[in-house]
């Protein structure tokens, strides 16, 4: 509740304490709102001959205390005095004692009295504000509300989708099971919103929306026939989605101001040495921040460390095969930086391009954007950043792009993290190469991480400059690759540039979509399958794709799991990428012989290629199927993703034909270290030695009639399909491991 200040007497001060203790409510809401309503200051002045207050127990005309009570004078200002004050108030809400002093002298006011003005100014807006974001809460409080009536109407008139009478409970398959996880996800979004309006009313609001009957939230797993022992929990689905928005008018010259002083800081950060960046033991990134060091060197920046965060702060300098001009433009294309970068940025957008630059470059650029970063793997919550980008030319040759975060200036109730100025320093070399020096520093709540995924996220390399760099360097070197036009002697399927250009090409969508899908995205709605005496829980999605290019029609049930290997991540690369073990791990090809038919190296290392292969079965129906195959891998991480594909459509693409309506579901594998990189011997005893985190995806066409409702036996299917493939991959790598 908005109470006004209290002042001293003796200065002159503002008083407005009608309201006793005693006083309603409602009350006290009305002199608020008098308050708020007035025009001018009123201002209390005491007595010329200086008495105090008058007992309030004795007689008025008693005066054996020596005490008077003093009169009020209210002084309400004219209306050029308001005018006045209320134009500088919009160019500058705090003036400091010299704007005070000439206000006060061109308005025939007491400095005092354009203080407190301003005050009570600065207050009245600050209520305003309040009330207006509590009546948006309480909006949205009500449409959550409806919304889940609305769930529960659905499930008090379901049908049975074979004799249409009422469904019966165990009829209601994974359908109903959506219905309650969401009516969860609800009931703490609700929660959430009312915790935040009790702040601004001064009492929480009631929570009186409908529950799901006792008897359906408390279903028991085993009420699930063919399935049993599963339970399901929506995971990255109950945070509350931040709504988008422009930038005002006002904020533009303070993102203006907070990205200059940001590109100042980058390239300090860039540039410098001890003792702000100090050398790190073993086991640890190359270099650490020293945060005493950079806190005295930058003072201002965005504000202190919210509490609860963890700074992650890193360097990385590699030199890449491709000129500057192109690396600026790949960053300032919010497009080409999330396909470039699509391992870690599953979604990017840009809310408002405040400049496009100067002199037909970017040099000057700048622009507020939001993006999403991720882990692959389900099990890392995925960290949401709504930053301004800004791009400069600091010499011939020599450019710096920096993000820096703008939750202080729209006031995010749920950050989670948030990027102190982060970006990347590119000089010119010779040969069209560049060299990048980048800097990550952010500052993220990561409680929410899986254990087995903790020491690789503290180590830096989840999430910082190091990842940056090694995914830019691979994905120089794949588009260096792409624009070749030899062709390698002896293949007698691509015959000619066109077709290597397109067979490539849909390898780079068939990656994009696989990474898109895979990671813990807030765009992903994944439900968790945990069988009973399993450590491997198996999330599942489902999609709805009709007249999709590139997808075939129908429900696609996604389904993903990470688990941890004590086995070197190259080791586990190279297994999954040899056609000839494929059959030892792959069920769908029912333990054929595997040919590769067409080979692309697209880089340095032999492990990063596109390969067409054949699976060569002894059933007849299936001896024509073909595997489009994209493996890579980096000094961080690696990939093994592929795709079905059909023979008349390869066809097609082999002849130089366009690639973008060959449908595709892929999957595959993503994997990592599963912390810092370890010199020394020994064995891979416990996580964080030198062993894999591996993540199994895959996708799977359940159904071609999209309209169709997704069966639990199809989810049951899936789920015994990802969890055997995980069996057999860990009995292999097993032997293979001495």
């Amino acid at each position: 509740m908005f109470q006004p200040n209290m002042f001293d007497s003796h200065h002159h001060l503002l008083d407005i304490t009608g309201a006793r203790s005693s006083e309603s409510e409602v009350l006290k809401m009305r002199e608020i709102e008098d308050f708020e309503t007035k025009s001018g200051t009123e201002t209390m002045e005491p007595d010329p001959s200086g008495d105090d207050v008058q007992d309030p127990n004795n007689d008025d005309n008693s005066n054996n205390n020596g005490q008077r009570q003093k009169r009020k004078r209210y002084h309400r200002h004219t209306q050029r005095q308001i005018q006045e004050l209320e134009a500088f108030f919009k160019e500058s809400p705090h003036p400091d004692d010299k704007q005070r002093k000439e206000l006060s002298r061109e308005l025939g006011l007491e400095p005092l009295q354009v203080k407190f003005w301003f005050q009570n100014k600065r207050t009245q807006m600050k209520a305003q504000h309040e009330r207006h974001e509590n009546a948006i809460l309480k909006a949205e409080n009500e449409k959550l509300r409806a919304e889940n009536m609305r769930y529960r109407e659905a499930l008090s008139t379901a049908t049975c989708p074979n004799c249409g009478g009422p469904a019966a409970l165990g009829e209601m398959s994974f359908d109903e099971q959506h219905l309650r996880i969401e009516n969860a996800r609800l009931k703490e979004e609700i929660d959430r919103i009312s915790v935040i309006a009790s702040k601004y009313v001064g009492k929480p609001l009631a929570s009186n929306y409908p529950h799901l009957p006792p008897h359906m939230s408390s279903r028991s797993p085993d009420q699930f026939p063919a399935q049993s022992g599963l339970v399901g929990e929506m995971y990255g689905g109950i945070d509350l989605r931040r709504s988008v928005s422009m930038p005002s008018e006002a904020d533009k010259p303070l993102i203006v101001e907070l990205a200059v002083a940001a590109m100042e800081e980058l390239i300090r950060m860039a540039q410098g040495g001890e003792p702000l960046w100090i050398p790190a033991g073993s086991g640890q990134p190359s270099e650490i921040l020293n945060e005493d060091e950079y806190f005295r060197i930058f003072p201002r920046g965005i504000g202190p460390k919210p509490f609860g965060f963890k700074s992650e702060a890193s360097r990385e300098s590699a030199v890449v095969i491709m000129n500057h001009i192109n690396l600026v433009e790949i960053l300032m294309d919010e497009h080409q930086w999330s396909g470039v970068f699509c391992g870690i940025v599953s979604r990017a957008m840009t809310i408002e391009v405040l400049s496009t630059g100067v002199a037909g470059n970017y040099n000057g650029a700048l622009q507020v954007m939001t993006a999403e970063f991720q882990v692959p793997s389900p099990l890392v919550p995925s960290r949401e950043n709504y930053f301004v980008r800004y791009c400069k030319q600091h010499g011939d040759g020599t450019w710096a792009v920096v993000d820096v975060s703008l939750d202080n200036i729209r006031g995010n109730p749920i950050l989670r993290s948030r990027r102190r100025p982060s970006g990347c320093l590119i000089q010119e070399l010779p040969n069209g190469y560049s060299k990048v020096t980048w800097v990550e520093h952010v500052e993220v709540d990561d409680r929410a991480v899986h254990s087995i995924y903790r020491p690789l996220v503290n180590c830096g390399l989840a999430f910082g400059a190091k990842r940056w760099v090694a995914t830019l360097d691979r994905q120089c070197e794949r588009l260096a690759s792409s624009m070749a036009n030899n062709i390698p002697s002896g293949d007698l399927l691509i015959t000619s540039p066109e077709g290597r250009r397109s067979m490539l090409k849909l390898a780079e969508r068939m990656v994009l979509s696989f990474c898109s899908g895979v990671g813990a995205s807030t765009a992903h709605a994944w439900t968790t399958l945990s069988a009973a005496g399993s450590d491997n829980n198996v999330r599942v999605m489902t999609r709805k794709s009709m007249d999709e290019p590139g997808r075939p029609p129908g429900i696609v049930l996604s389904a993903a799991t990470s688990f941890w290997l004590p086995v070197p991540p190259k080791r586990v690369f190279d297994f999954l990428r040899d056609e000839n073990s494929r059959n030892e791990w792959d069920i769908l090809s029912n333990g054929g012989q595997v040919q590769e038919m067409a080979h692309i190296a697209n880089g340095r290392d032999p492990g990063n290629s596109v390969s067409l292969l054949r699976v060569n079965n002894a059933n007849s129906s299936q001896s024509n199927m073909l595997i489009l195959q994209e493996s890579c891998t980096d000094s961080v991480g690696a990939y093994v993703i592929y795709a079905p594909v059909d023979i008349v459509a390869m066809n097609v693409v082999l002849n130089g034909g366009d690639p973008d309506y060959v449908a595709l579901l892929p999957s595959g594998f993503a994997i990592l270290p599963d912390g810092p990189e370890f010199g020394g011997g020994g064995g891979i005893l416990e996580i964080g030695s030198g062993g894999s985190l591996l993540t199994v995806a895959f996708q799977i066409l359940v159904d071609t009639v999209p309209s169709a409702k997704l069966s639990l036996g199809s989810v049951a299917t899936v789920n015994n399909l990802i969890k055997c493939t995980v069996e057999r991959i860990k009995a292999s790598v097993s032997c293979d491991n001495p």
